[in-house]
């Protein structure tokens, strides 16, 4: 096996809530690209579709930086996240603006021409994995459900996700 060499960077508000880090190992001639963040929505996620059929959601966490600057303030990263798949589809049903989520996967960096000639970078995580940390606000018993139920029992549970 080759040589392994291994950046390790990560920064945290508060260790327990909010993670950022980013990993990078040298293994036999192969550099991998792992991300690791915890932080909170930014507004809800947009799901889209390509040309050619694939679901993918676009969002974007806010996540802490572990120190204060000298007022006491404390910087925030936003990160744009993409996820693709049955993933893209879970998050854009199930997540909302202000939720907590951890997201795993690499960190890509495009470079592009503007309409103006000026050559732009941006850079978002292409999201392998995620965990849901809390669970999202809980409505009150016919709440967004579309529908006023005259009857109690007349709600059908056959169709929730947990």
């Amino acid at each position: 096996m080759g040589h392994i060499e291994t950046t390790t960077f990560v920064y945290s508000a508060n260790y327990s809530h909010d993670v950022m880090a980013w990993k990078s190992k040298f293994v036999a001639g192969f550099i991998m690209n792992t991300w690791t963040g915890l932080g909170r929505l930014v507004k809800d996620p947009e799901t889209n579709y390509t040309q050619q059929g694939k679901v993918y959601t676009r969002f974007t966490l806010a996540v802490n930086r572990n120190y204060k600057n000298a007022d006491g303030s404390q910087d925030t990263d936003f990160i744009d996240c993409v996820a693709w798949g049955k993933t893209a589809e879970t998050i854009g049903n199930h997540v909302h603006k202000g939720q907590r989520l951890l997201v795993e996967g690499t960190l890509n960096i495009r470079t592009y021409e503007g309409k103006d000639g000026v050559k732009h970078r941006s850079a978002d995580i292409n999201v392998r994995n995620f965990h849901f940390i809390e669970r999202a606000e809980k409505k009150s018993f016919g709440e967004d459900m579309g529908q006023v139920m005259d009857e109690p029992g007349a709600v059908d549970i056959s169709n929730v996700p947990f």
